[in-house]
This record gives C-alpha cells, sequence and structure tokens, in this order.
C-alpha cells in the first residue's frame, strides 16, 4: 500500500493539534475517573454486606457508561476523518497523489484507532490499583479490554464510512451516532423478545451489552469475534468503495 506510513503518521499528528482532541481525551478520563471512584466505593459496602461481584466486571460489562461513552466519543472522533477533507477540497490533492485508495482508508481508520487505544490506556492504573487490593483476575481484565477495542474497532470503522459518505462533519457525527443508537436498540430487544424466537437470538447475538457481559466474565466467544470483525471489515471495504467512487468522478 503506497503512501502508508506517511498518511499515517499525518493523520496521527493533526488528530493531536485539534483542541477537540485533547477535550475528548479529558472528559474522557475524568468520566471514567468518576465511574471507576463510584463503583470502587459502592463494591466495598457490597463486599461488607455479602456482594461478590469483581470491580472489573462491574466497570465494563454492568454499567450504561461505557455505552454512553462510545455512543459520544466515537462520532466525534470519526467525523473530521474524510467530511472535513472534502469540505476544504484537500480531498481532491490528496486522491490524486500517487497514494493507493486502500492506504488513505487504513491511514485514517488505523490513526483513529490508535488514539482510541491510547486514551483507554490510562485506565489501566485501576487495575494496578486492583491488584494491589488482591481483588483483580487478570484474565478477566484482558478479556474486558479486548471486548472494549473490538466494539470501538467496529464503531470507529462505522463512523469513517458515515464521514466518507458526506460533507458535513456535524451530519457525519449524527449518522455514526444514528448508526450505533440502532445497533444498541437492536441489543435492548433481547429484554423484549421472547426468547428462543429467532428475533431474540438475532438481538442476543447483535447485543453490545451481552457481548460485553460475556467479555467481563472472562470469556471469549468466537461468535462475538466474528460478529465484531466483520463489523470492521465491511464498512472498511464500503470506504474504499466510496472514496474510489470520488477519485475517478
Amino acid at each position: 500500500m503506497r503512501g502508508f506510513w506517511p498518511l499515517f503518521k499525518r493523520e496521527l499528528f493533526a488528530f493531536f493539534v485539534t483542541p477537540l482532541a485533547w477535550v475528548l481525551v479529558c472528559v474522557f478520563l475524568l468520566v471514567q475517573g468518576l465511574h471507576f471512584f463510584v463503583l470502587v466505593e459502592q463494591l466495598s459496602a457490597q463486599v461488607v454486606a455479602g456482594g461478590d461481584m469483581s470491580p472489573v466486571s462491574a466497570f465494563f460489562g454492568n454499567t450504561v457508561l461505557l455505552y454512553l461513552i462510545l455512543f459520544l466519543l466515537v462520532p466525534a472522533m470519526t467525523m473530521r476523518l474524510f467530511a472535513e477533507e472534502r469540505r476544504s477540497g484537500t480531498a481532491e490533492g490528496l486522491l490524486t497523489a500517487p497514494v493507493s485508495t486502500a492506504a488513505v482508508v487504513l491511514a485514517k481508520y488505523l490513526s483513529v484507532l490508535v488514539v482510541y487505544v491510547i486514551m483507554w490506556a490510562p485506565t489501566s492504573l485501576y487495575l494496578v490499583i486492583l491488584r494491589r487490593t488482591g481483588a483483580l483476575d487478570l484474565h478477566v481484565a484482558l478479556a474486558s479490554y479486548l471486548g472494549v477495542l473490538l466494539v470501538g474497532a467496529a464503531y470507529l470503522s462505522l463512523g469513517l464510512l458515515m464521514s466518507a459518505m458526506t460533507k458535513s462533519q456535524f451530519l457525519s457525527l449524527v449518522l455514526t451516532a444514528m448508526v450505533i443508537l440502532v445497533l444498541f436498540l437492536l441489543g435492548v430487544g433481547e429484554l423484549v423478545a421472547r426468547p428462543g424466537t429467532t428475533i431474540h437470538a438475532v438481538c442476543t447475538h447483535v447485543s453490545v451489552w451481552a457481548a460485553m457481559s460475556d467479555f467481563s466474565s472472562g470469556i471469549v466467544d468466537s461468535r462475538r469475534l466474528v460478529f465484531y470483525g466483520t463489523l470492521t471489515v465491511v464498512p472498511l471495504y464500503f470506504t474504499v468503495r466510496v472514496v474510489d467512487a470520488w477519485r475517478w468522478g
């Protein structure tokens, strides 16, 4: 893929020179820090009362805050990737350069995925704190972070596709948020659909809540890996096709 590394470094640098990036990082870490503090306080009281839920399981699989963060964070991270290039007119110069379309798409995608990983990296300090108290199951922690990575990778891929389909950052943000919301609502359908039916099976398979409940329990289901892998690769493929459509008019 010609020109991948220069584009990747350019996109990564461009993200961190914008005030929005630092605002997102600060808000994310502040919310997660408060989230962790509140959970530890609550679980400490539950231990005294005889509860047995682990902090890692509670942090990753039993709170709506995780999904709210993804719902607000991903659209804001991906909205500018292609939409801003098209609005400012720099997309034409980029696509007429001797760079393959796949390299352009993957450079933008991997740069935002790296930023996503960097944002989550400081939360590993929570594991150090839990380790010092003896309340850490390393297998569960690694499975939970794998779940966060897979879900985030899929949502970022969808956001990249939405950004490629419009010249407006705001419209890209709205479309990405709507797609994520639809997926979340489909997953919620497992709570209302009758167990044993096809609809219930589909909703359970799509449900990010069910997926993170599995991962935060240390369960790495191959069906989850295939689903989120597909939800990552397919939007990337269509993004390449959309960008090719610009390139060839």
